[in-house]
């Protein structure tokens, strides 16, 4: 019986839990051990290599695309944020308180132009209202500087070759007086025009323009015709003294005390073709004599103060 009771012990013992000694629980333990309870299943730990192995390469991820954004170089945005601004440049560089001057100084030129430009079209424009109640005003600032000459334009050009000659009357220093020759002004213009490139406004238009303007202001006995013909008188008379001096008409000593004009006009030949037929002598017209003897005194007046001033 213990021999079976040993032998069923050892059977038992290979299907339960055996003691230490390889058989069955003993009467202390409270006989065969009862069945545990099953545990819920535990997940294996990943070994701490793998987790390395995923931080490097999302690290590796990571740096690639750093770097691939660097090579990109930065956004728009970003662009607009790092580029400097543009210098300022002209007025809007300057401070606001010279960008007011300049701005004043411009308006002015502005106001400037446009009332140049208004009265030289008033100038030339046909008579109307506001040349006939401002034609002083017009005509005190456009002559003689701005005169305008629109003959080139007009249906007739000029057909004429107009020579103005001048000679004088000269008390010498002994006392005596002699007239001189004819000097002829026109003649001296051309020849200072002739193979000038650049000739000057003086030798082109003073003396042209000067007798126009007395042509235009006296009547056919040579008689003045309100103040501007006066005005012209005066003016040939400076422009006489002044080329008779640049002449030495009067010599050594010598005073003009009076000078007297003379115009020789001539019609230019018109072409073979025009079948055209004009006179080719000269019409001369001579004015009486004028004096000078103040203008004279004036300018010697005014070269001795030109001269003190310099000394």
């Amino acid at each position: 019986m213990d021999a079976y009771d040993k032998g069923s012990g050892a059977r038992q013992g290979q299907d339960g839990s055996a003691g230490p000694d390889g058989g069955a629980d003993s009467p202390e333990t409270g006989g065969a051990a009862e069945p545990t309870e099953p545990t819920e299943p535990v997940e294996p730990a990943e070994p701490a290599g793998s987790a390395v192995a995923a931080e490097g390469a999302a690290g590796a991820f990571g740096a690639a695309g750093a770097t691939a954004e660097e090579a990109a170089g930065p956004g728009p945005a970003q662009e607009d944020a790092v580029r400097p601004p543009a210098p300022r440049t002209g007025v809007a560089a300057l401070s606001p308180r010279y960008q007011v001057g300049a701005v004043v100084a411009l308006a002015v030129v502005a106001v400037a132009v446009c009332a140049h430009i208004g009265l030289v079209f008033l100038h030339v424009a046909p008579s109307n209202t506001l040349t006939k109640q401002h034609g002083s005003v017009v005509d005190e600032w456009v002559f003689p500087e701005f005169e305008q000459n629109w003959k080139l334009f007009a249906p007739n050009p000029l057909q004429q070759n107009v020579s103005v000659q001048v000679r004088a009357e000269v008390s010498t220093a002994g006392g005596e007086i002699r007239t001189t020759g004819w000097y002829d002004l026109s003649a001296e213009d051309g020849r200072a025009i002739d193979g000038n490139p650049l000739p000057s406004h003086t030798q082109q238009n003073e003396l042209r323009r000067a007798w126009d303007f007395f042509v235009a202001s006296h009547d056919s006995d040579d008689r003045p015709v309100g103040v501007r013909g006066t005005l012209s008188e005066t003016y040939l008379r400076r422009i006489a003294l002044l080329r008779l001096d640049r002449d030495g008409a009067a010599g050594p000593g010598g005073v003009v005390e009076r000078v007297q004009y003379r115009s020789r006009t001539t019609n230019v030949e018109p072409p073979p073709w025009s079948g055209e037929k004009v006179s080719d002598r000269p019409t001369v017209r001579e004015l009486p004599w004028w004096s000078v003897s103040p203008e004279t005194r004036g300018a010697k007046a005014g070269q001795a103060e030109r001269d003190g001033g310099a000394a």
